[in-house]
């Protein structure tokens, strides 16, 4: 995704066998394996277009997606990170963190989502990946402000943002429209001043599996 105007973009970041990078044409066939893999998982949470899973999540259809995505970030609209694995040796794509809805200048926000692979939930992947993306959007990234709007139901997805200290400060009625019908959401959020003491969110985010 070279080319790209956002501030901060493109990056590679990593901690320990976490690593988040831009998507490439050659990751088609890992996306379209993990995400059909994952259906029941991710189904219920996504606004997808409508349409058979696994024709909506194929190698063909991953064309489309990078397009918009590179589309997207080359607009300096969104940051899309592949969420990968690296284990002996081996780079695995497990999983997506994006900033995207990006607004400039007196606003400095993005909104976040994310998904992971359910055979590596629970191994604190995810939580590294987006604390390492905020950390990002704080530093390099130029901004100040990060949401993240998650449907009450959501129990996994939830926690996410509770591990890393996230505000809970609004409950928006028929927010989106998901699996069929228009679905609450509550939002959460955080500001660099909120992190900045603690040397950053990735930072908070280790003190706390210490404190385990």
């Amino acid at each position: 995704m070279l080319g790209a105007t956002t501030p901060g973009w493109p990056a590679v970041l990593s901690d320990g066998a976490v690593l988040l990078r831009p998507y490439k044409r050659g990751d088609a066939r890992a996306w379209s394996e993990v995400r059909i893999a994952n259906q029941a998982w991710l189904a219920p949470w996504e606004s997808a277009p409508p349409g058979p899973w696994a024709e909506m999540n194929s190698p063909r259809a991953y064309g489309y997606v990078y397009r918009d995505m590179k589309r997207a970030a080359r607009n300096g609209d969104s940051m899309p990170f592949a969420v990968c694995l690296v284990e002996d040796g081996r780079e695995r794509l497990v999983g997506h963190v994006n900033l995207g809805n990006i607004v400039r200048r007196a606003f400095a926000s993005a909104y976040a989502g994310y998904w992971v692979d359910h055979r590596v939930a629970g191994r604190g992947v995810i939580p590294t990946a987006l604390a390492l993306a905020v950390d990002h959007a704080f530093g390099p990234g130029g901004l100040h402000r990060i949401e993240v709007n998650i449907r009450p139901e959501n129990g996994p997805s939830r926690r996410v943002v509770e591990k890393l200290g996230f505000r809970e400060e609004a409950y928006h009625q028929r927010y989106m429209h998901i699996d069929g019908g228009w679905r609450d959401h509550l939002g959460y959020a955080m500001t660099s001043e909120e992190v900045a003491a603690e040397g950053g969110l990735l930072a908070r985010w280790r003190r706390a599996r210490t404190a385990k």
